[in-house]
């Protein structure tokens, strides 16, 4: 580390590793307060003076007919972000998530500069489907950063890149996850608030709000309950439109600061799987999950997919603990089934609830630690020729 200060390149590819990427920019500037940054980011990560190669809406495209759309850009902007990567020749490349485009960066970038440390910030989901990206991840990725405390062993029996668990981000919102006295209080108050969350994209709430509304119309013959439902702000005239002759009282709520207060208040949830689940197994909420996909992605889906849950508290505890209910088994029948007796309380209710309580072990970093800081160290280790060397 002579002659120039520490270069430290981060790629994202998307919103979610924006945001990854700034929590990961100021821990490393607490670390070591003379890193320069430079690659691909997006607004959060500009907020924290970092300059992007380019628009990081240039490369944020999910599915396969847009990615077609756009591959021309895409291709240009992989090409870019590598050339500038081996002329900037940084002391650790680390990219972001969003595999389908910033592992496109790192094969190319490992084939032309092979003693730049690249690191994988967020594991693919080799441990769900495609096992196989595990082994092939090594030839150019040094080290993998995981989020999920299973996801090191997984990449182990798979014969995946050395990895190590450095928590979920989900662990620095505790604070706004957790109930106060008063929030805890409201979970006992009749009526229920139960809190539903369809999914964030249009497919998955056009699929899940008809079944939804009939199984909370079953949960209210016996129980007194009121709906809350937090909308991504594009589909919530969507939601507003299919929830509009739901059995209960419905309150519709935009943006990440109410639904958490939901969430603290929330007596149960009937969510969509996702990492919402997640969030509300650390705000501690008994939920009942659900999903469908059409049946061409059903059809894929069970030849590709290898877990024993959909569920991700389910998959850190390692037990079916959170009732799941996919495909022909999504019925308004069985969803309410599931929902009466975690709003009404009773054995069911206590057991879940327990499990909940687990989740904080198995996800528990070092006392005062946090995920970024956790993450930067593993960089900055890369970045300082301490880390393990470029994969055989």
């Amino acid at each position: 580390m002579t002659g120039r200060p520490r270069t430290i390149w981060l790629v994202a590819g998307e919103d979610s590793g924006d945001q990854l990427g700034a929590k990961l920019m100021r821990a490393l500037r607490e670390a070591a307060p003379d890193t320069v940054f430079g690659g691909v980011g997006g607004e959060a990560m500009a907020e924290a003076g970092f300059a992007s190669l380019f628009p990081l809406d240039d490369v944020a495209v999910m599915g396969y007919l847009p990615v077609l759309a756009r591959a021309r850009t895409l291709l240009r902007r992989i090409r870019e972000t590598v050339s500038a990567t081996i002329r900037a020749r940084p002391d650790v490349l680390v990219i972001i998530d969003s595999p389908g485009f910033t592992h496109a960066v790192a094969r190319r970038v490992r084939r032309a500069a092979p003693g730049i440390p690249i690191i994988d910030y967020v594991s693919p989901s080799v441990w769900a489907w495609r096992p196989w990206r595990a082994k092939g991840m090594r030839p150019f990725i040094d080290h993998v950063l995981a989020l999920l405390p299973f996801e090191p062993d997984a990449h182990l029996r798979l014969g995946g890149p050395p990895c190590t668990y450095v928590g979920h981000p989900l662990i620095e919102r505790l604070p706004e996850l957790r109930p106060g006295a008063d929030e805890r209080g409201r979970r006992d108050a009749v009526p229920y608030s139960l809190v539903v969350l369809p999914g964030s994209r249009r497919s998955e709430i056009e699929r899940l709000m008809p079944v939804f509304g009939a199984a909370l119309a079953r949960v209210a013959e016996g129980l007194a309950v009121e709906a809350v439902l937090p909308a991504v702000t594009r589909h919530r005239a969507l939601i507003e439109r299919l929830s509009a002759d739901w059995a209960v009282p419905v309150r519709i709520v935009t943006g990440e600061a109410p639904k958490y207060a939901a969430f603290r208040e929330a007596r149960a949830a009937l969510a969509a799987s996702g990492t919402v689940t997640l969030e509300l197994a650390l705000a501690g909420v008994p939920m009942v999950v659900a999903y469908k996909v059409s049946r061409a992605e059903e059809f894929i889906a069970r030849r590709l997919i290898q877990v024993p849950s959909i569920v991700l508290p389910n998959l850190i505890l390692a037990e079916n603990a959170m009732p799941e209910f996919v495909q022909a088994d999504c019925t308004p029948e069985r969803l309410a089934g599931a929902l009466r007796p975690l709003l009404a309380g009773g054995a069911d209710r206590d057991v879940q609830l327990a499990a909940l309580g687990r989740i904080d072990g198995r996800m528990r970093l070092a006392a005062a630690d946090t995920p970024s800081r956790a993450a930067a160290r593993i960089v900055l280790r890369a970045a300082e020729g301490r880390g393990p060397g470029p994969a055989a």
